[in-house]
């Protein structure tokens, strides 16, 4: 199984997890070399009809001669299960909150920790003790995806330019309305004052995009793929 990582300065693994971003937007990039020879760039193939982006990118030499079978894939397939990136111990909090929830008496289910199993958090008890040692206990980049207690399923892929997303899509990427209609940001782990709010959506965007990929990326316009999913668990 494949993890992703979402950035949690900005809070977008926690906006995942309570189901308010359902989009994410990747930097197509492809390799320096293909089978023994050099990459010079990649082609982007659109319908002479309606000019829409057809297939996937397709890598070129430097005579810009496409490779036999030299398509860029993305990182993930559609229908794929994904665990969701998180350090050992926010999951570590994630079953303590949930155990503490099991040995009170409310009889109703309120949330998702009611459903987590309690099979799951003995088993990451006997577990805990020697992640607490490794990189990945505070830096999820080192995880186990095995390990990982919350998936997403990719439920569409698309490769468009980044400045080509539709106003639907910007909900979707974790935006917020605060203000209907006349003011938009998005969350951090700051507090309000980290919220940046912005007079329309598109705004919000760019400058969310430019925070977590790096000043310039909305103002390159990359070709992205253009991953959308839903939380399964």
């Amino acid at each position: 199984m494949k993890k992703i990582m979402f950035n949690d300065k900005f809070s977008l693994t926690q906006a995942v997890l309570e189901g308010r971003k359902t989009m994410t937007r990747r930097i197509i990039k492809c390799p320096r070399t293909f089978r023994g020879e050099w990459v010079a760039g990649f082609n982007i193939h659109r319908s002479p009809s309606d000019k829409k982006i057809v297939g996937f990118p397709c890598m070129y030499d430097a005579d810009e001669r496409e490779f036999d079978m030299g398509e860029i894939l993305p990182k993930y397939e559609l229908g794929e299960v994904v665990a969701i990136a998180q350090s050992y111990q926010d999951i570590d909090n994630y079953y303590y909150a949930a155990l503490r929830r099991k040995t009170s008496i409310h009889g109703q289910i309120i949330d998702e920790l009611d459903l987590v199993d309690i099979h799951d958090i003995i088993k990451w008890k006997s577990l805990r003790d020697d992640l607490m040692n490794t990189p990945g206990w505070t830096n999820k980049m080192f995880v186990k995806a095995d390990l990982m207690p919350r998936h997403i399923e990719i439920t569409g892929i698309k490769v468009e330019r980044l400045q080509d997303i539709s106003d639907e899509d910007y909900m979707k990427e974790g935006i917020e309305e605060h203000l209907k209609g006349i003011q938009y940001g998005f969350p951090s782990n700051i507090g309000y004052i980290g919220q940046y709010p912005f007079s329309n959506p598109r705004e919000a965007f760019s400058a969310l995009i430019d925070k977590v990929s790096g000043k310039g990326t909305w103002e390159c316009n990359p070709f992205v793929w253009a991953y959308e999913f839903k939380l399964i668990d």
